[in-house]
């Protein structure tokens, strides 16, 4: 089993380890598409500030970000681990989970990332700002362009096994599983119910979906589940005290994860 976590917006603002070493994060052999980006990133942020702004969607008053982004490659880092920070992580709780499972986290677990494609929560990265969103010149979308380089290695690493996808939109775009893989891929989407009269009503929200994904995706690791499928997957949280539901979804295309919340 794999999670496929998205980054968080909120970031740490520094770190106190060596500057990031390209060829030790989780799938190496995307290092060419990293250094890259790097290049790419650098080249924007080493020019006019509010073009850079204008570019990574800032807004006034975060040029700080820029000069970030400018130093990336030089930067003291951290783990991923204590990176990223905001809802969905502090509901997941990663360092306290390496510390008590670190195969298992280790093992289980991906985040996708604007500047770095994927990465793994050990992973030493330096503070930083870029969306998957963003069209980087000279590269384009980022969602696109880290498809493309994605495609085969993290295929391969995803070959066989049940995929949670816990990622937003925009972070899905990177990778989109196909044909076995993509029966084997999961979405997990959030529903809040509550009784409006006399009517039960459900709607999507999203940032109560940060905070269940979190909690999900902290159930799966604290307790080892390993699921096969999608069925073993929901019999396994609904042990685990969550609501769910797995509606009928397309041959061939990814499933779908209902996990209720109610008022």
């Amino acid at each position: 089993m794999l999670i496929l976590l998205p980054p968080s917006e909120g970031k740490a603002t520094s770190g106190e380890g060596p500057r990031v070493a390209l060829e030790s994060l989780t799938l190496p052999v995307l290092t060419p598409a990293r250094r890259e980006v790097v290049a790419a990133l650098t080249e924007l942020c080493s020019g006019p500030e509010d073009t850079a702004m204008e570019v990574l969607g800032l807004t006034p008053g975060r040029a700080d970000a820029v000069k970030r982004d400018l130093d990336v490659a030089s930067a003291p880092t951290l783990r991923a681990a204590e990176l990223y920070t905001g809802v969905l992580y502090d509901r997941l709780g990663l360092p306290s989970l390496l510390a008590e499972r670190p195969d298992r986290v280790r093992e289980r677990v991906l985040i996708f990332s604007g500047l770095w494609g994927v990465v793994g929560p050990t992973d030493a990265l330096p503070p930083y700002r870029l969306s998957m969103g963003v069209k980087l010149p000279p590269l384009g979308g980022l969602g696109a362009y880290w498809r493309k380089a994605l495609a085969g290695p993290l295929g391969a690493l995803a070959e066989g096994r049940l995929l949670v996808d816990c990622r937003s939109a925009t972070y899905a775009t990177a990778f989109k599983p196909k044909g076995a893989d993509a029966e084997r891929s999961v979405s997990v989407r959030v529903l809040r119910e509550r009784v409006v009269g006399a009517e039960v009503r459900r709607s999507v929200v999203s940032h109560m979906a940060k905070a269940t994904r979190g909690d999900i995706a902290r159930s799966l690791l604290a307790e080892g589940v390993e699921a096969a499928d999608v069925a073993g997957l929901a019999s396994a949280l609904r042990d685990l005290g969550h609501t769910v539901e797995t509606p009928e979804t397309a041959a061939g295309t990814p499933r779908i994860l209902d996990v209720v919340v109610r008022d």
